[in-house]
This record gives structure tokens, sequence and C-alpha cells, in this order.
């Protein structure tokens, strides 16, 4: 009781738990930087390379990588857990909203930014050589210790983004939500887009204009061979074959689940909760398996 007002105990618990959960991520975090190794490390796994986290060689941590191995964009990911460091000792709200959206989206949209500008060759494209001469220092595929830290700051952008007032405050739906959007955005869109990019370019690597044109209007994908006598019709038209045909019988299976699911007995629900995860799970793959057979990078 305070001031006449009774305090809400559940409420104060999930209050707790929620402030709790940003604490463990920003930990998690640092963590991750200071005892796992930052980079992937080849003919080995990242629990053999740990004894040497504190080194100089390639199995070093974070923190080791930037400050003696000349590495210093992986400072921006420390910045990043800093700040919401800073956010997180602030009372639950938008300030501290703020704090965490500015931390998450700097240290994983930095660290993601030079993960793709920064290869095993130095720059990853030619026009940063261009731009910045030749770098003299590389980088590997990250490994457990960068997977966990833009993890966790994907997700404390994620907790901003919920103290902001977005989905209703939850953090974890706004976890869930913003996870699953980057995810699908690193494993669908990137390389479905590069894929398609890649139907601009020549055998010689040199942007054609030409080369699309021949690689999409083709016989292969709109050919109608199969009305004349032909073995087959082109991919486009079998692909719109299928998909209508997929259409019709996905709503058809869809129509029975509803009806399971609202007449049908409690011991059918588990199994139809699995099986409704499949209508969102599978598309993507397809599209992507598609685009990439369609533009001839199999």
């Amino acid at each position: 009781m305070s001031a006449g007002v009774p305090v809400n105990a559940a409420a104060l618990a999930a209050a707790r738990r929620a402030q709790g959960a940003i604490w463990l991520w920003i930990a998690i975090g640092v963590i991750a930087y200071v005892a796992l190794p930052w980079y992937a490390i080849q003919d080995t796994s990242w629990y053999q390379a740990i004894p040497q986290v504190f080194g100089s060689a390639e199995g070093a941590n974070g923190i080791m990588q930037a400050a003696t191995q000349g590495r210093s964009w992986l400072f921006i990911g420390l910045a990043g857990l800093v700040l919401c460091a800073v956010g997180a000792a602030m009372p639950p709200g938008r300030s501290q909203g703020r704090w965490l959206l500015a931390g998450g989206l700097l240290g994983a949209l930095g660290l993601a930014v030079s993960g793709f500008a920064i290869g095993a060759r130095g720059w990853s494209y030619g026009a940063l050589n261009n731009a910045f001469g030749e770098l003299a220092i590389n980088q590997f595929g990250i490994g457990a210790g960068g997977f966990i830290v833009i993890t966790a700051l994907v997700l404390l952008t994620a907790f901003g983004l919920a103290r902001l007032g977005f989905f209703k405050g939850d953090l974890f739906v706004s976890g869930a939500v913003v996870g699953c959007g980057v995810m699908m955005a690193l494993f669908i869109a990137y390389p479905v887009s590069k894929a398609l990019a890649g139907a601009f370019f020549n055998e010689e690597g040199q942007w054609s204009i030409t080369a699309f044109v021949t690689r999409v209007f083709t016989e292969r994908i709109w050919g109608l061979g199969c009305l004349a006598g032909g073995v087959r019709c082109g991919v486009a038209w079998n692909t719109l074959a299928l998909a209508l045909l997929t259409a019709a019988g996905t709503t058809f299976l869809g129509t029975l689940m509803a009806l399971m699911a609202e007449r049908g007995g409690k011991r059918w629900q588990g199994p139809l909760r699995v099986l409704a995860l499949l209508p969102i799970i599978t598309p993507p793959f397809v599209v992507g398996l598609g685009l990439i057979l369609l533009f001839g990078r199999a």
C-alpha cells in the first residue's frame, strides 16, 4: 500500500521480469564479447577455441580482435551494449526505450554493415576500394561470439520498441516479431535479392541488361511447346499451374483444419497447432529456390 493506492503484485512482478530480461541480454552480449571467439575458425569448433579467446590468434574474443588486431570496427557493438546498459538503468518508460533502441540499432547495424563491407580480402566492394584505398586488415565469417552479440543487440532493439509503446509494450512479442523479421530479411530477402541482382551480370561479371533479357525472356521459361505437341512448356507456365493447384489444395485443407479446430475434440488441438505453422514456413523457401532455379544459379 502506497499513498492509499494498492500495489498490484502481479504487475510489479512482470515489470521486474521485464527489467531482468533486458539486463540478461546485455550480460549475454558482454559475456559473448569476452568469453567466446568472435570469428569462425577453420578446421575446429568454437568451444575448442575458447582457450585462445584472450590471445592474439584467430580465436580471440571481440575485444581482443578490436584492441590488438586492428579491427576497431568491432567496438561498435560494445558501444551499443553500453548505451543499452545506460537505458536499462533507467525506470521503464519511453526514455528507456529510446536508449535501448539507439544502442541496439547502433550495435546491430554497425556490426552488420562492417560484416558485409569487409571480407576475407579486405573491402568486399570495388567502390569502397576506390573511395578509401586498399584495406590491410580483413575479417572472416562471424563465429559464436559475433552471432550471440548480434542476437542480443537485435533483441535489445526489440525491447526498445516495446518500451516505446509498440506491440502493446510486450517485450516477448516484440522480440519474436523483430527476430523473425530479421531472420526473414537475412535468410530469405537477402539471398533472393542477390540472386535477382546476379541476373544483371554477364559471365565476365560485368553489368549487362542484355544478359538479364537473355536469361528472363527465354524459351526455357516462357515456351509453349506443350500446346503444340512438344514435350513441355516453360518454367513460368508450369509454375503458374502448380501455384493454382497448390492454392486450391491448401484452401481445401485449410477449410478442413478450421472445421476440425472449431468442432473437433481437444486431443487434435496440439497436432493442428503444429500443422498450422507449415503455411508460414514453407512459401519463402519455395520462392527462394524457384528464383534461384529460374535464373540459372543452381
